[in-house]
């Protein structure tokens, strides 16, 4: 029975991953130091035997028993109210949590996949966005943090590979979305959900015509157990490449939600990307993989999610 640690397992993509992993047969390690994770997200698993569960700091040290197959590295601050409040562990999980991790990957003989992110292309000057793009990032503004944390978790994935011959893989996920998303995390989608359910103003940061591509939580696990199981190194783009406006993704919610919420428009914040839209011509032809959920089907999947957290189902 291969054995899989997943970091940051408790987490909204950690958990997924945790189940997926599962449901394949395998055995599961998740880490979590609980920092943006929640137990809630895990519970369900408890019961299986083959689900193990270990509150760690990767940025200190990261202890498995045993042999690992498996590592998939997703401990990370990843909402912009998360890593704008936890600046230096957002930089510091993403230097040294993923050394420590690379280094377990190494003494284990374990292949490694890093959660990597569109943000790494930063305020995007190419549209859309390829893997050979080296992006626009502003590395001393506020979201630098996060930006440059995966760009450096990425070098140092790309050296242990290059150097230590280490099995590694590196996927840049967009915009996801799904059950067990935090209602409150910050960004765009669980605040329309969160706001059009209270009844209260929906809001959209600048005028609304920054565009987004939200892809459902199943169809980037499906990538990512993919990419993992692939003899593919480089960076690959997960996402959905349907591209919307954030002002016309507020109007669905509303309208989703049958609220009578108003939109209300306030100052974008710093260094906010214009636009976001993956190319994921890579994915498809190296994985045979494709976004197959609609986002009218994932977006009622969520509401439900949502409405039960809000006690409203």
């Amino acid at each position: 029975m291969p054995t899989v640690v997943v970091t940051g397992g408790a987490g909204f993509l950690g958990s997924h991953l945790c189940e997926r992993f599962l449901n394949e047969g395998m055995k599961v390690f998740a880490v979590d130091n609980l920092c943006t994770g929640r137990l809630a997200n895990i519970e369900h698993l408890g019961a299986n035997e083959n689900f193990h569960f270990s509150k760690q700091n990767v940025s200190d040290h990261i202890l498995i028993p045993g042999e690992v197959d498996y590592i998939l590295h997703f401990a990370s601050p990843a909402s912009p109210i998360d890593y704008l409040q936890l600046p230096i562990q957002t930089l510091k999980v993403g230097a040294l949590g993923t050394h420590n991790v690379l280094g377990l990957a190494k003494a284990k003989g374990a292949r490694i996949l890093l959660a990597s992110t569109s943000e790494v292309y930063g305020d995007p000057l190419v549209h859309p966005q390829k893997e050979d793009y080296w992006g626009n990032v502003n590395p001393i503004g506020p979201r630098g943090v996060y930006d440059e944390a995966k760009r450096f978790a990425e070098a140092i994935t790309m050296a242990y590979h290059r150097t230590h011959g280490v099995q590694t893989r590196i996927v840049r996920i967009f915009n996801t979305y799904g059950p067990r998303m935090r209602i409150k995390d910050g960004r765009a989608l669980p605040n329309f959900f969160r706001q059009a359910l209270k009844g209260e103003d929906v809001t959209v940061y600048g005028d609304g015509s920054q565009t987004r591509s939200f892809c459902y939580v199943s169809d980037l696990m499906e990538g990512i157990y993919r990419l993992l199981m692939s003899n593919e190194s480089d960076p690959v783009n997960i996402g959905n490449p349907e591209e919307i406006s954030l002002k016309d993704v507020a109007e669905e919610v509303v309208r989703l939600t049958g609220s009578k919420s108003r939109i209300i428009y306030e100052p974008l914040p710093v260094d906010d990307p214009k636009v976001r839209k993956p190319d994921t011509t890579r994915a498809e032809k190296i994985l045979g993989w494709k976004a197959v959920v609609p986002r009218t089907e994932g977006l009622k999947k969520t509401l439900d999610y949502f409405k039960q957290e809000l006690g409203l189902s």
